[in-house]
């Protein structure tokens, strides 16, 4: 399997248009499943049961809010720029969708290795707030315009602290290429956020604030501020529209934590890479044991439920889900498919802790968040990279 992913003409051609195709075909369902967990651990954290009524505990509710949305009347402000109107949030979306294309999901999995990877998910990032701002400005619209001024000013304040956290992490790899970094981080043994006797975990939480203010997420959800902008900048968008918004912040939050996983976290790399006696643990017992746990755990549950149809459907997730976990007992799908679940796991972590910044910080007045941006991340990244820097050298002799 190998000699065959490893062919020039499948890695030039095909695999890149398979893969394409999957993330556009498969993207838009994860990002339903990322909000259906992320209501889930809202309501634990709240002490409330989240969505149950859709499906076995609520397994189905991303199916029955994707219908919703692509059943609700499109309404477009008669007063508003309808061309831009229409174009913004597919701007939003074509760029958080495009970064895709040099996120590596293993050594082999990925739609493209450029050797500026990480420049191009920048730019990318850069570009899409333009979805934002087109987008709050041809609503015609008070609430929607300050959303997006808000949206403009939150960009330039949190994207020069992202860079220089960047910066921090491409001293320590040499290089802007995604698939490089990783395969950096396996030749030192070491991923970068420990780099430098642990002074490399400073730039990685100065790229996870400005990461989670990037993305618009709570507590830095100023432009959308229901409490003194009703939506903020998407206040009159309903329907299709409004839902690809919604995947264009999902996407744009898989990119990020992807790029901090694959920059500080060693990407598909398994914990402890270069410890051999570590291989079977990691990359056997512990998928065997996550699948087939949590379908086991699916029985209890199923018992529970006084629809039997619900039941029947939770009893065939569980099946599901051991059957997955006995996947990983075979070599052949093991060696395809470990570096995915690793880097997949790895971001995922990334993503829960976005959602415990939500249900646990209240949202910053405007003025504390253009104080963090300027008077706190600026100077930490800068004193970060300086500080790494002294210490590589040294410790390159």
């Amino acid at each position: 399997m190998d000699n065959i992913l490893q062919n020039p003409v499948l890695q030039s051609l095909i695999q890149p248009l398979i893969i394409t195709m999957v993330i556009i075909a498969v993207f838009p369902l994860v990002a339903g499943y990322i909000v259906l967990v992320e209501r889930k651990v809202l309501a634990d954290m709240q002490v409330r049961l989240g969505p149950m009524r859709v499906g076995p505990h609520g397994l189905l509710q991303p199916i029955a809010d994707a219908l919703k949305l692509m059943l609700k009347e499109d309404i477009i402000p008669s007063a508003s720029d309808k061309s831009i109107f229409w174009l913004a949030p597919v701007i939003s979306t074509f760029t958080g969708l495009t970064a895709f294309a040099v996120i590596p999901f293993s050594a082999q999995i990925r739609v493209s290795d450029v050797n500026i990877g990480l420049l191009v998910i920048s730019a990318l990032s850069s570009v899409g707030i333009m979805g934002i701002v087109l987008g709050g400005w041809a609503s015609n619209s008070k609430y929607a315009l300050m959303g997006a001024l808000r949206s403009a000013a939150q960009l330039v304040s949190y994207e020069v602290a992202l860079a220089l956290a960047l910066v921090a992490g491409v001293m320590s790899a040499g290089t802007l290429s995604m698939v490089q970094i990783v395969l950096h981080q396996r030749e030192r043994g070491i991923w970068f956020a420990f780099d430098n006797f642990g002074l490399m975990f400073a730039p990685f939480m100065v790229y996870l604030i400005a990461a989670t203010a990037e993305t618009n997420r709570a507590p830095f959800d100023l432009p959308e501020a229901e409490s003194e902008l009703v939506a903020g900048f998407h206040t009159e968008y309903s329907g299709f529209r409004w839902a690809l918004y919604m995947l264009a912040e999902y996407a744009n939050i898989f990119v990020v934590s992807a790029v901090a996983v694959t920059l500080f976290w060693g990407g598909w790399l398994r914990p402890f890479p270069s410890i051999s006696f570590l291989e079977v643990p990691l990359n056997i017992v512990f998928p065997v044991v996550l699948f087939a746990g949590s379908g086991l755990g699916c029985f209890p549950l199923a018992r529970k439920l006084p629809d039997p149809l619900q039941a029947k459907v939770l009893v065939g997730v569980a099946v599901l889900l051991i059957g997955l976990g006995g996947l990983f007992l075979v070599p052949f799908i093991n060696a395809l498919v470990i570096d995915v679940f690793w880097f997949l796991i790895k971001v995922s972590v990334i993503i829960y802790i976005m959602i415990w910044f939500r249900g646990t910080f209240p949202r910053f007045r405007y003025d504390q968040l253009m104080d963090i941006g300027w008077k706190w991340l600026i100077p930490i990244g800068l004193i970060a990279i300086a500080v790494n820097a002294v210490v590589g050298m040294a410790r390159l002799g």
